[in-house]
């Protein structure tokens, strides 16, 4: 059986006697034993199987493209803007390291906004700055608090933000 997404949260799951289509969210299948026994027939499994496989995205899920190495990856249905796959994605409290400077930072938030789009304070895009020049205007912008800016007793919150487009970030390893 071959299972493939469709744009509508469903599933085509093509097999040797036809194609079915596939709700796992309602528990549903076109095929001929699920609509006479009304139970939970092989294709709803493995449609199951295949979404916890990580094969096909979830019914909440939709394939996108990472802005940074273009290869596909899962993203939240409704998702607009530019995407990032796990492998170059980050997390709200994950400690990264600026490409150009070396200072340790702090994610605080992954934004849904461009390079070329989201502005500072100064009215300029991210994009603008030269130290920017070799990343990607069209990668989405991580915004980030200094590391050091957090002593005493500040919290991520109350420190100033900055935001950098995502592959001049590196994550610290562990």
């Amino acid at each position: 059986m071959t299972v493939r997404p469709l744009r509508d949260r469903r599933y085509a799951v093509e097999t040797a006697g036809g194609v079915y289509v596939v709700a796992l969210g309602s528990g549903t299948c076109t095929c001929p034993d699920h609509a006479i026994r009304g139970s939970r027939c092989k294709h709803l499994r493995r449609v199951a199987i295949e979404v916890t496989a990580g094969t096909v995205p979830a019914p909440h899920e939709r394939v996108g493209v990472c802005a940074i190495c273009g290869e596909g990856a899962f993203v939240p249905f409704a998702a607009t803007g530019p995407q990032l796959c796990a492998r170059h994605g980050f997390e709200p409290g994950e400690a990264v390291t600026d490409r150009e400077t070396g200072k340790r930072l702090l994610v605080v938030s992954v934004t849904a906004h461009r390079a070329d789009s989201y502005r500072t304070e100064e009215d300029r895009t991210i994009a603008d700055y030269p130290t920017n020049d070799d990343y990607g205007a069209h990668e989405p912008v991580i915004e980030v608090v200094y590391l050091d800016s957090l002593r005493p007793d500040p919290e991520p919150a109350d420190a100033k933000r900055y935001g950098f487009p995502a592959s001049r970030l590196v994550r610290e390893r562990s």
